[in-house]
């Protein structure tokens, strides 16, 4: 096996891309990144797919949308309507 077959670990993925182990495991259920399967069900990520992602030979949509136009530390999208800081303000007319 040559060093471009190596597979890699989604932890080890995750830290080319900088994102969370669970990402890589995402991506690779919606079929954005090809995996296999260890005999143990494990997921195992072939290195040279990574780093043709990694140098922009079909860059994941995901990590371009919504990492790219979403404020650094916004934590995870809310959903619209009143939230926690308007609770207290109920039935106060």
């Amino acid at each position: 096996m040559d060093t471009g077959d190596r597979l890699l670990t989604p932890g080890e993925v995750a830290a080319l891309f900088r994102v969370d182990p669970k990402t890589v495991t995402r991506w690779a259920a919606a079929g954005r990144i090809g995996s296999i399967r260890t005999p143990g069900g494990h997921r195992r990520f072939r290195e040279s797919e990574v780093r043709a992602l990694l140098e922009g030979e079909g860059m994941l949509d995901e990590v371009d949308e919504s990492i790219a136009n979403r404020p650094r530390n916004a934590g995870p999208a809310t959903p619209s309507g009143p939230g926690p800081a308007s609770a207290g303000n109920v039935g106060l007319h």
